[in-house]
């Protein structure tokens, strides 16, 4: 079928409509974004506040992608059918209830239990989200429909992070999470108006959902991605400790670096759009070499600060690779779209669990925090190396 002929088959929307499904649905990425990213910017402060040091701090951040791993799969089959904005509005529910208890955590286990709860709707959330913004625009501005959900969540690290960063070393920690909370509620008022209400598909089961599994090309696209993306954890993690331990950087400094992160990011999202549009799957290879590139330059320009935030810029740039590894989940996995899209987002926090275990490694074995760097150029090329298998072999069937 031609893309003419898919595009005839979507309902007629006005741009002003499209434009504020894709608002509603890009705020809760702004949601997720402020939690996920502003969470390892104050994480000095709060392992401070729940008495710990940075390295076992860095496991609530890996409860919380834990938690994104094991929910974007269960949530995805279990509501394959509900309607889409009825499972959006169902998650965010969930999302604010795990971040305000994040903000009363009386201890640091309770505070893993509460991080691992919020991520439990993360991965569905974005999953349900990207379908709905690619089913109401035409085939050929599907990735960039995508890029834009994608985009609310650079516009919070770009924006949100700063923010709450300021906020939580005036007024505590735990605010972070509190803002973050009334943010979830807001998305849900704003999905509830309007998200479109078609109802869910009629042939769909969690046992088609689960056909996903079965196709080798989907678990290579989510082995991309959860090794791939490992590098930029890897270091955002403990960039706050690195910028006060080895660049000497104070208080007030930490949310201008991490607005350069994710302006980075923001740009790097446009990037990745672009690049899939007109390169394919292959715009994945370029953005990972892109990023071992730039954590190769890391530890080098830890202890300089204009240095440290130029390669900061760079690392923000490989965030890019989210809506291309979205887009080709969702040319590979066949019939079982909601659960590959989910899934998307549990190899994204696999790499979020992944990149600051071993880095929190490197630096307890006494490396040195800026040595995360090197734990990510690896975890990059890594992904890279999975990208070329994916890339040959899906090649190789085409053509057979």
């Amino acid at each position: 079928m031609t893309d003419a002929a898919l595009d005839t088959r979507l309902p007629v929307r006005s741009r002003g409509a499209v434009a504020l499904v894709l608002i509603a649905l890009a705020m809760g990425g702004f949601a997720i974004g402020v939690t996920e990213f502003a969470a390892m910017s104050i994480l000095p402060d709060f392992a401070a506040g729940l008495g710990v040091d940075a390295p076992t701090a860095g496991h609530v951040i890996s409860a919380y992608a834990a938690g994104v791993v094991v929910g974007a799969p269960i949530l995805a089959v279990l509501g394959a059918r509900y309607p889409r904005w009825l499972l959006l509005i169902a998650f965010m529910a969930l999302f604010a209830i795990g971040n305000v208890a994040s903000a009363l955590a009386p201890t640091y286990h309770w505070m893993l239990v509460f991080r691992f709860l919020s991520g439990l709707p993360h991965g569905a959330y974005f999953g349900v989200a990207a379908l709905v913004a690619a089913s109401i625009v035409p085939l050929h501005f599907r990735t960039r429909a995508v890029s834009t959900i994608l985009m609310g969540l650079t516009v919070g690290t770009v924006l949100g992070v700063p923010v709450v960063n300021i906020i939580s070393h005036a007024h505590g920690w735990r605010w972070t999470f509190a803002i973050v909370g009334v943010l979830a509620v807001l998305t849900m008022a704003l999905v509830a108006l309007f998200a479109p209400r078609d109802p869910a598909h009629p042939d769909a089961s969690p046992w088609r959902e689960l056909g996903a599994l079965k196709r080798s090309q989907v678990w290579l696209t989510l082995g991309v991605g959860a090794i791939g993306f490992g590098g930029m954890f890897a270091v955002y993690a403990y960039l706050a400790s690195t910028l006060e331990a080895v660049t000497g950087a104070g208080t007030a400094v930490l949310p201008w670096v991490f607005a350069v992160f994710g302006v980075g990011m923001f740009l790097g999202n446009i990037l990745g759009a672009w690049a899939a549009d007109h390169l394919g799957f292959k715009a994945a290879g370029g953005l990972l070499l892109w990023s071992a590139a730039a954590l190769a330059l890391y530890p080098l320009a830890a202890p300089h600060l204009w240095a440290v935030m130029v390669v900061v810029f760079l690392i923000g740039g490989g965030g890019g690779l989210g809506s291309i590894l979205q887009t080709r989940l969702m040319d590979v996995a066949g019939d079982a779209q909601t659960l590959a899209a989910a899934l998307n987002h549990s190899a994204f926090n696999t790499a979020n669990a992944i990149g600051p275990l071993l880095g929190g490694m490197a630096i307890a074995a006494g490396y040195g925090w800026a040595s995360t760097g090197w734990v990510g150029m690896g975890l990059s090329l890594g992904g890279f190396v999975i990208f070329l298998i994916a890339w040959l072999t899906g090649r190789a069937r085409a053509t057979a």
